[in-house]
């Protein structure tokens, strides 16, 4: 047998060193791992990378390698982080993304390991970098390591702090995608099922995208503004169009089961998160294209001069209704303000054809408090609900009059069944098509929050609001059949303005019946009117026509129907405007000689209780109008009135029908101040009053008990001291700058809700 031959000295040698190459540098292999040596290895072959580059990017992505998979074992002590900088920003693409790849790995972690590196400038520096890095792989290491970081609130601000978010929307739009390719995907996370979007094709631009979302919906106010006009506006044009196929699959309940086999592409973007991120985008835009000038509306809405807006107020706000019938021939005058809203419900050949496609575009309008100042605090609160389809009640109702018993009745089951808001009552698209069979069985489509829906209503709802000095103006749109009446007859807690769109409308408008208007938010037990149906309080008819306008004081009974006609002949589409005067700007419109009532009214109610609060700056009893469309001498007769109602409140209240108003709401588990919350806003430096004063856990019926009793004299004489203190510091001067101030600040919110929920309205 030959025996084997003896390897030479050479090849001996050769042997011994084989964990050396030929730089010098060792040879790993998957089982000899020691973190210390290794990174010694590695950060010696960084050094020397430029000499011999090929070689040590080998050695350097082999000892990458080794630490991504033992990243649990050796952090959070390991040195490897501070080379995270140097790695990810490295002119090697293979290094760059293995460098991408551990930071994302060690983002998720833990918590603490993932606000270490996102509190590593230099890291995330270079981390923002690479998400523009000519290599798609490295884009796609690096966008995957920004997801990782964005698991919580401090890696979303780093990254914010160093531009990630427009880097990502940069590249975002230099790739192609196509919004249409989607679908809804039911998966399931941690127990629960979810729904994301799916898409098809690449996974490159739904990570951009995805990263892009997560970081929009971080992102405040400031950091909005922040956002590069061109960038901000592409990606919202983009997202809209998203929106609109998510929102037909939505409508449609169209989710199919995710599995690894499916052509879609899984994307971890919720519906929701989709919708804040377009809502929020479009908070700081200049949503509203169509400029309505005030001549335009005052002239639309009140007449010529001669009958106008003054006129108005001085002889029918509040006190009668008032109709403006629109001359023959002047149906293309630059005066006609809703032109481009029934343009847009393409023509009266197809009407009412148009409904299905109005419900389907449209979206739940969720209701924002009056009072609300923080727009990003609504979306907070609502931001699981954000942009689902329209709900019943809420945003839209389907009814009739029931004869003979004259009582609405609901086409939609469950609407008798409960007036709580679930899943049963919004609307998938076989709810919508039964709109349009319910319109032709006799019944009323009535539309919540058009100023909301429709771009060139929200011109006009903004317009009137600055006409009356208020924040907003809420709009109804109601679709009612040939011979047909929707509503019962019934008063409104504000005054609204009719506007005749399409068709005819008969109504009929009851004198009050109560001497004292209804206050706005006031508890009301019905809006109905019983006794008004029984009485023989005089009534006015009124026949619109199209494109006349008709005004209807707060609680004044009112109630309309249709004609017969032929096919469509009969029917009537009209809008309704509410001046809804909210409690900081409600002063205005309490005027006049003709109505002392209200005067008294305030101090029975709202200035007594406001009396007992009079320890911080009250300079906001007045609302105003717009101050531009007024004279001189309107406004020296709001200051006398103004100067009328200081006086009343020095002289007429009394501290013991005070004390007791509060205890009554008390008792009734009523907040005696909500009506006045809107005072802790009038920091002139646009800074609140804690929140926390306002609330009142010392009131109780011990405390009413004792103020009444042992210490009545000195809470009496604390009372007049107060009352007497504000009617001698309150300038009107001083109301004026704080109304406006204030009002900006209403105004501001609604316009950016506004703006949002245009945004989602796909249709508008």
């Amino acid at each position: 047998m030959e025996k084997p031959k003896r390897q030479s000295k050479k090849r001996r040698k050769t042997r011994a060193f084989h964990t050396h190459n030929n730089n010098g540098f060792p040879n790993l292999t998957d089982s000899d791992f020691d973190s210390n040596t290794d990174f010694a290895l590695l950060l010696a072959a960084l050094c020397n990378l430029h000499k011999h580059s090929h070689s040590l990017s080998l050695l350097i992505r082999k000892c990458l390698t080794k630490f991504h998979a033992s990243l649990h074992h050796i952090l959070p002590n390991s040195p490897i982080l501070s080379l995270l900088p140097i790695l990810v920003s490295s002119k090697s693409a293979g290094i760059a993304y293995l460098g991408a790849e551990i930071v994302g790995a060690a983002s998720l972690l833990s918590l603490e390991m993932n606000q270490r590196i996102a509190m590593d400038g230099e890291t995330v520096k270079a981390l923002v970098s690479a998400l523009v890095h000519p290599k798609r792989r490295v884009i796609l290491a690096a966008c995957n390591a920004v997801l990782d970081l964005c698991t919580t609130s401090i890696g979303r601000h780093c990254l914010l702090d160093f531009s990630a978010l427009e880097a990502l929307i940069f590249r975002f739009l230099q790739v192609h995608m196509s919004p249409n390719s989607v679908s809804l995907c039911s998966v399931d996370s941690r127990r629960m099922t979810c729904t994301i979007i799916g898409f098809k094709g690449d996974e490159h631009p739904v990570l951009l995208l995805n990263a892009a979302i997560n970081l929009i919906n971080t992102c405040n106010i400031e950091q909005l503004e922040k956002i590069p006009r061109n960038l901000s506006v592409a990606l919202l044009a983009f997202s809209k169009k998203l929106w609109a196929q998510v929102h037909s699959q939505m409508l449609l309940n169209n989710c199919m089961k995710f599995n690894q086999e499916t052509d879609f592409y899984a994307s971890n973007i919720k519906i929701n998160n989709l919708a804040e991120s377009i809502f929020r985008l479009s908070i700081c835009a200049d949503q509203l294209s169509i400029a309505l000038p005030f001549e335009a509306i005052e002239m639309r809405i009140f007449g010529s001069k001669e009958a106008g807006f003054e006129d108005f107020m001085l002889n029918h706000w509040e006190a009668s209704p008032f109709i403006m019938e629109r001359l023959l021939g002047d149906s293309n005058d630059k005066y006609d303000i809703f032109g481009p809203f029934i343009q847009s419900l393409n023509s009266k050949e197809s009407f009412p054809f148009f409904l299905s496609s109005m419900l389907q575009s449209m979206v739940s309008c969720l209701p924002i408090a009056s009072d609300e100042l923080d727009i990003l605090s609504f979306l907070k609160e609502v931001q699981h609900k954000l942009g689902c389809p329209i709900i019943y009640q809420q945003d839209v109702r389907v009814l009739r009059m029931k004869m003979p018993l004259e009582r609405e009745e609901h086409f939609f089951q469950f609407a008798s069944k409960s007036c709580c808001l679930n899943d049963s009552q919004t609307f998938k698209l076989d709810d919508v098509l039964k709109c349009g069979e319910a319109y032709q069985a006799g019944y009323t489509i009535a539309l919540r929050g058009m100023e909301f829906r429709f771009e060139s209503i929200a011109a006009i709802a903004d317009g009137l609001a600055s006409l009356f000095g208020q924040p907003s103006v809420g709009v109804n749109m109601y679709l009612t059949p040939p011979n047909s009446q929707g509503l019962a007859r019934h008063y409104d807690d504000h005054c609204v303005f009719v506007c005749q769109l399409l068709g005819t409308k008969k109504w009929k408008v009851f004198s009050k019946s109560n001497s004292q208007l209804p206050r706005l938010y006031d508890p009301i037990d019905s809006l109905h009117c019983p006794e008004a149906e029984n009485s023989t309080a005089a009534c006015t008819l009124f026949s619109l026509g199209e494109g006349d306008v008709l005004y209807i004081p707060r609680g004044f009974p009112h109630e309309a129907c249709t004609n017969s006609g032929d096919g469509y002949s009969g029917f009537s589409l009209h809008l309704t405007f509410g001046i809804e005067v909210e409690p900081p700007f409600d002063f205005l419109f309490y005027t006049g000689g003709r109505d002392l009532f209200t005067l008294h009214s305030i101090i029975g109610t709202r200035t007594k209780s406001l009396i007992m609060r009079l320890t911080r700056h009250l300079a906001c009893l007045a609302g105003a109008v717009s101050w531009h469309s007024y004279s001189n001498n309107r406004l020296e007769i709001q200051k006398t009135i103004f100067c009328d109602l200081l006086r009343k409140i020095n002289t007429e209240p009394r501290f013991s029908e005070v004390v007791k108003s509060v205890e009554v709401a008390i008792q009734k588990n009523e907040d005696p101040f909500q009506r006045i919350k809107w005072l802790q806003f009038l920091n002139q430096k646009a800074e609140t009053v804690e929140r926390q004063d306002w609330n009142m856990p010392f009131m109780g019926p011990e405390y009413f008990s004792t103020l009444c009793g042992q210490d009545r004299d000195k809470g009496e004489a604390a009372f007049s001291l107060v009352k007497s203190r504000f009617c001698c510091e309150v300038k009107f001067d001083d109301v004026i700058g704080s109304y406006r101030m204030l009002l900006e600040r209403y105004k501001r919110v609604r316009k950016q809700y506004t703006n949002g929920m245009i945004s989602l309205h796909y249709g508008s």
